[in-house]
């Protein structure tokens, strides 16, 4: 079993800022990569950062210089800092990871998501 549990969304004003997390939990042999999508309503959901396990970095063009993805390898865990949020910010924010569970087993799992809203 492996779960992936978030939490940090809530109500913000424009420009205010939150910090996500999602902690990593189960049969866990070795994490590939962490990462943040998200989904609007009506909208598909799309990659916001990634992290993978070489240190290699990647954000949305849209968020690019706004949002920071880093890591606590030690605790299984990643967050993401989000700063001068804008309401197309809005949408519901979801964990994903890749995780080898054995030497020669993997799978993506996601989390149950949180949802960040940006309004005045």
């Amino acid at each position: 079993q492996v779960h992936l549990v978030e939490s940090g969304g809530g109500l913000v004003q424009p420009g205010g800022s939150l910090r996500l997390s999602c902690a990593a939990s189960g049969s866990i042999f070795s994490i590939v990569a962490m990462g943040w999508y998200r989904q609007a309503p009506g909208k598909q959901r799309e990659l916001v950062a990634m992290s993978n396990s070489g240190g290699g970095l990647e954000y949305a063009n849209s968020v690019k210089g706004r949002f920071t993805i880093f890591r606590d390898n030690a605790m299984n865990t990643v967050y993401l800092q989000t700063d001068s949020l804008k309401p197309e910010d809005t949408a519901v924010y979801y964990c994903n990871a890749r995780i080898y569970t054995t030497m020669r087993s993997w799978d993506d799992y996601w989390g149950q998501g949180t949802q960040v809203t940006v309004s005045s």
